[in-house]
This record gives C-alpha cells, sequence and structure tokens, in this order.
C-alpha cells in the first residue's frame, strides 16, 4: 500500500525522471563473441552438460566487450571447473537481447527454434534471468509470474529441461543511473517482485532460486552505472554456478531426454510435471 501511495503521490515526477534517464543514458552494445560454444574436451566419455541460458540485456552482456566476460562465458567456465572428469564438457547457448520482458524472452525463444533447421536448443539446465525491463514497465507481479510460467513450461517441454535456476532481480534501488526518488521506488519494487519471485519458484519442481550476491561497489557496474561491469558479472556467475552444483548437476543429466516437438510434453512427462503450480492472475 505504501508503494501504492508513493507512485500516485510521485507519479509526475517519476514520469518525468524516467524519460529523462531514457534521453540521456549512455547506451552500451552487447557484448560481443559466439552465442553458443562447446568447452572441454570431454576425454571422459560422457555427454557434455548442456546449459541454455536466457534473458534480457545483462545477460546478453551489455557492460562486457565479449561474452568471455560476460555472464554467459564466466557461467560457462565456472560449471566446467566443477564437472566431475569423466564428463568434463559442457555446451552453451545464449538467447537474450537488450531490452527484453518477460514477454520478449518467450518470443526470442520461439524464434530461435523456429530459425533453427532442427529442434529447439535441448538443454539439462536452463538459467532465466529477466524482468528488469517488467519492474520498470510496472507491469503487475501476477501477470509477470504468469509470463515467467509460460517460459517455465517452454524450457521444460521443448528443451527437456531437468533443472530450471532463476536468478534475482538486481539491487535497483543501488543503480548509479537512477537519480532518486526513482531509484528509492524502481528499488523497493524489484524487491517486491523478487520476494514474488522466489515464492513461485519454490513452489516449482526442479526449480531453484538464486539471489544476486550483494554488490554494493559501484566500481562493479558499468560506466553506464545501469548494467553490469566485467567484476559483477563474474560474482553473478560465481553465485549461479554454486547454486546449480547444489541442486545437483548429475540429477538434471540423469533425467535427459529430447525435447517434444513444439507444445508436446517431454518424453516420460506429464503436464502436471512440467507445469508446477500456477502463479496467482494478475
Amino acid at each position: 500500500m505504501l508503494l501504492l501511495a508513493a507512485k500516485l503521490a510521485l507519479a509526475p515526477l517519476l514520469i518525468l525522471q524516467g524519460s529523462r534517464v531514457r534521453r540521456l543514458a549512455t547506451r552500451l552494445p552487447e557484448a560481443a563473441g559466439e552465442r553458443e560454444a562447446l568447452l572441454g574436451s570431454g576425454s571422459g566419455g560422457g555427454e557434455p552438460l548442456r546449459l541454455l541460458i536466457v534473458g534480457d540485456s545483462a545477460t546478453a552482456g551489455v557492460g562486457a566487450a565479449h561474452q568471455r566476460e560476460a555472464l554467459a562465458g564466466r557461467l560457462a567456465e565456472r560449471l566446467l571447473e566443477r564437472l566431475p572428469a569423466r564428463a568434463a564438457a559442457l555446451r552453451w547457448r545464449l538467447v537474450a537481447r537488450c531490452g527484453a520482458t518477460t514477454a520478449d524472452a518467450l518470443a526470442l525463444l520461439e524464434a530461435d527454434a523456429a530459425a533453427g533447421t532442427a529442434a529447439a536448443f535441448p538443454a539439462d539446465v536452463a538459467v532465466l534471468a529477466v524482468g528488469v525491463n517488467d519492474v520498470t514497465g510496472q507491469l503487475p507481479v501476477g501477470r509477470w509470474l504468469q509470463r515467467m510460467e509460460a517460459i517455465a513450461r517452454r524450457l521444460e517441454r521443448e528443451h527437456g529441461v531437468r533443472l530450471l535456476v532463476i536468478s534475482g532481480l538486481p539491487p535497483m534501488h543501488l543503480f548509479p543511473a537512477l537519480p532518486q526518488p526513482l531509484r528509492w521506488y524502481l528499488g523497493a519494487s524489484a524487491r517486491r517482485y523478487d520476494r514474488a519471485l522466489r515464492k513461485w519458484a519454490s513452489r516449482r519442481p526442479r526449480t531453484v532460486f538464486v539471489p544476486l550476491p550483494a554488490m554494493t561497489d559501484p566500481a562493479l557496474m558499468a560506466s553506464d552505472g545501469f548494467h553490469p561491469g566485467p567484476p559483477a558479472y563474474r560474482a553473478w556467475a560465481d553465485a549461479l554456478a554454486a547454486g546449480i552444483v547444489a541442486a545437483g548437476i548429475d540429477a538434471a543429466r540423469a533425467g535427459r531426454s529430447e525435447p517434444a516437438p513444439v507444445g508436446g510434453l517431454s518424453a516420460g512427462g506429464s503436464r502436471a510435471d512440467a507445469g508446477g503450480a500456477s502463479p496467482p492472475p494478475g
């Protein structure tokens, strides 16, 4: 109620500040480099761990020069270090775009599968990191969770994902690019979304919520004051890798199956399996 009251009282100023930030913000490019790679030798004869990373501008590496020092590259390296020697290989793919909302992320997955000559990229583990643009766009939390659920179901059905890792939202109340009171308001909104996200993830089977590590040093940010810099990407990747390992990489690989055709089901699965609990209506 306090946040709603503040929004109504501060609406003209928040709109003005938001427009000014969008107009004056430094527009950094997405990280250069390949968005799909195979790492490691796999000399032990085991199949590579298959990792799919989905998200928005931070996930796409805005604030880093190359994917090697952005989230995808760092996370792939960290996971490869933790794989047992018998299966020391990892194949990863990144599906992300600057400015993406949850609706955009779902469309990106659909377009990515449609553009290929084969089925959707099969994955054992998927990392979903999206939501900042839904916060800034003030999408109702219930509707946002419904879209997150739609993405989750698609990852499980069409990509065969056995372990879904949900990244927590960043501390927007610390973003240097945002003036006050916009910074306070978006920060409070992000924390509210993050609490709802954690609760939603806890109700889903084979789903793990990983909060972002505390990153209070402005030096961790990119030059635009809004996106992570390479040190922040390193800390973020470390946290996600630890969460994946704690959840059990072998468990994710044990139920491996090829993804079902679009609109179908994973082999051996059921709709109750893939869907989990439904979020509240928006």
